[in-house]
């Protein structure tokens, strides 16, 4: 599905820096399909994920950004909810972006659009699905995200917890893990089949596949050591029945 643009804060491209782009790219081309042209990956002719060389002021690894209309004003609500601007505002092509990190330490960036407004094509295999925070302190992650962004903790049965705005989802919450940062997520036709082909490539699995809700979420390393994940859909069979009571008269019963 193609997009055209997101909602303020919530997560709107990804982006990989690393020492090795050449090796990052046949890795990624081999497991999603990517294509490089120039600083994106790009999956039938559309920008799915940015590439980027490692430079000092930034780590190596997948950064998750978050949409923004004013880039200046979001990094000045960080700043007063105990995070921290890492880089001065950086001029794009069609976007301006920053790097900060939240009250904990977890890097992500801000993305402000002048044109490119990130992600073109959303909820088909080999596009970014969403992105998990990863925290061992779901107190402070509530407390930052909400002062800065509006978002809540929520509960979903079977698919775990949600930093949410408004009652939409915008990120995953992962608990229990050391430290804190920001992991993305990709779709795939089949998280099993994902799994070996990334071995085959190079990579390995971290954890999973784990089912949530109504998929299956595999936790995977690339050959460079930078960690992602990927999610399948799980498709249960549904049975439909029809009834009549005296009541309601005539009424459907989901089985299955």
């Amino acid at each position: 599905m193609r997009i055209r643009g997101f909602a303020p804060s919530t997560p709107c491209w990804v982006e990989l820096t690393t020492s090795d782009p050449d090796r990052a790219a046949g890795f990624y081309a081999g497991l999603f399909g990517w294509e490089i042209e120039g600083d994106r990956f790009m999956l039938e002719g559309r920008a799915v994920a940015g590439l980027a060389r490692s430079r000092p002021d930034r780590p190596e690894g997948w950064l998750t950004y978050l949409a923004t209309p004013d880039l200046d004003e979001t990094v000045g609500r960080i700043r007063s909810a105990y995070g921290r601007g890492l880089s001065h505002p950086e001029h794009r092509p069609d976007a301006r972006s920053s790097i900060v990190t939240d009250a904990s330490g977890a890097l992500f960036g801000l993305w402000e659009s002048a044109g490119f407004a990130g992600a073109q094509l959303r909820g088909e295999p080999g596009t970014m699905a969403w992105s998990d925070l990863l925290t061992d302190d779901t107190a402070a992650a509530t407390a930052f995200y909400g002062s800065v962004f509006g978002w809540t903790l929520t509960h979903e049965f079977g698919s775990g917890e949600w930093l949410t705005e408004a009652h939409d989802s915008v990120a995953g919450l992962i608990t229990g893990r050391p430290g804190a940062r920001w992991q993305p997520s990709f779709q795939v036709s089949d998280s099993a089949e994902a799994s070996d082909r990334c071995a085959r490539l190079g990579g390995r699995v971290m954890a999973g596949p784990v089912e949530m809700g109504l998929g299956s979420y595999v936790e995977i390393i690339d050959p460079l050591g930078n960690p992602f994940a990927v999610t399948a859909p799980v498709h249960r069979p549904v049975e439909l029945n029809v009834a009549y009571n005296d009541i309601i008269g005539m009424e459907l019963i989901y089985g299955g």
